[in-house]
């Protein structure tokens, strides 16, 4: 995408730093304590992030200096909002922060305008969304988001639809070190707040430490709704084993969160 161009916001992107993990745990740690000149350094060496990331924007005709220095407003977001006692890749965290900006910056200035109140409704219909999720473990149907909103169903489909850019869930949006981070590995950015990264971030980090089978299990139960019985059929054991897995899975998730 940008076999041609070398140069962006007056920085040569052939010559971008780059960091070892351990360099930038040395540079976030000296940033905490209030190291200016580590700050700058260690934004510098993540520059290459940020152009991994805008350049999947590339075919929406937008200036690309432009969604550089929005980029570079998350990339330095990240750095600033990092904690060190989370174990986790700084790109894992400083990936969908780049993305949420970029994103907010199209939005806003989107030649297709969506109107204030379709934009409210759009993000109570989320807010919802995600309440319903976590209270009963499974997404809800758009009719009962709508209900409890007071709201007509079409009127929250229209609203949701007006903000919501259709992406592919497999879309690579970085690899570090031979590991692509995938759209679908990321947190909507639903309620716009840091916390809410952090939660999902720390969630999939524990669950990534459970065994296979354990993994499966909660996949199957928690985000795809299927009851015991159904993944005890599935595959090949006792409701009972389900049970019992499940169990010690959550608690296990519950002490690394």
């Amino acid at each position: 995408m940008y076999h041609n161009k070398v140069e962006i916001c007056g920085v040569n992107t052939a010559k971008l730093k780059t960091l070892t993990a351990e360099e930038k745990r040395t540079l976030l740690e000296k940033t905490k304590q209030g190291d200016m000149e580590a700050r700058q350094t260690l934004i510098d060496g993540n520059l290459r992030l940020v152009l991994s990331i805008i350049q999947r924007f590339a075919g929406r005709k937008e200036n690309m200096d432009d969604l550089f220095q929005v980029g570079c407003i998350g990339l330095i977001k990240a750095v600033d909002n990092f904690n060190l006692d989370l174990d986790v890749k700084f790109s894992t965290y400083a990936v969908p922060m780049i993305i949420g900006e970029v994103r907010r910056y199209l939005r806003d200035n989107n030649s297709i305008r969506v109107s204030r109140s379709v934009r409210d409704l759009a993000y109570r219909a989320l807010q919802m969304r995600e309440q319903l999720t976590k209270e009963r473990g499974n997404e809800p149907p758009i009719e009962e988001i709508a209900e409890k909103l007071g709201e007509k169903k079409e009127n929250v489909v229209r609203a949701m639809e007006a903000i919501i850019e259709p992406i592919s869930l497999y879309e690579p949006v970085y690899s570090d070190s031979g590991d692509s981070i995938y759209v679908m590995d990321q947190l909507s950015d639903d309620r716009n707040t840091d916390e809410a990264w952090l939660e999902d971030i720390a969630l999939r980090e524990a669950m990534k430490r459970l065994g296979e089978r354990e993994r499966k299990i909660i996949n199957l139960r928690f985000y795809r709704g299927k009851t015991q019985m159904e993944i005890a059929e599935e595959i090949g054991i006792s409701q009972a084993q389900v049970s019992r897995l499940e169990k010690g899975a959550l608690e296990r998730i519950k002490k690394q969160i």
